[in-house]
């Protein structure tokens, strides 16, 4: 299944699209990824896997914002998304601390 069958927001408007495309098609073969299962049967999910789920960006802000990530070692997932515009420093760290209150809910 091409990524260009399925419709994503942002994706017609993508500078690289090329990159996407891979991303896609790769997260659409391999759904769960680095996703690890915790001991209670519940997924662990990455940060900018909650932002997403959250809708404070879409899977191509995601995919942009790990590529700044990556070319900029040291640079956290929110900053990077900040950077980007993509939401606010506060904003970022709200959703960061609701992210890691998960882990501790019974």
């Amino acid at each position: 299944m091409l990524a260009t069958s399925v419709s994503l927001s942002g994706y017609a408007t993508a500078r690289n699209k090329a990159d996407l495309r891979r991303y896609f098609e790769h997260t659409l073969e391999h759904p769960v990824g680095n996703i690890e299962l915790e001991s209670e049967g519940r997924k662990a999910i990455p940060f900018g896997e909650y932002l997403v789920e959250q809708g404070l960006i879409d899977r191509c802000q995601l995919l942009l914002a790990l590529q700044l990530q990556d070319q900029r070692p040291g640079l956290r997932l929110g900053e990077a998304a900040t950077a980007l515009g993509f939401a606010t420093r506060g904003t970022i760290e709200r959703m960061f601390a609701r992210f890691r209150g998960l882990g501790t809910v019974d």
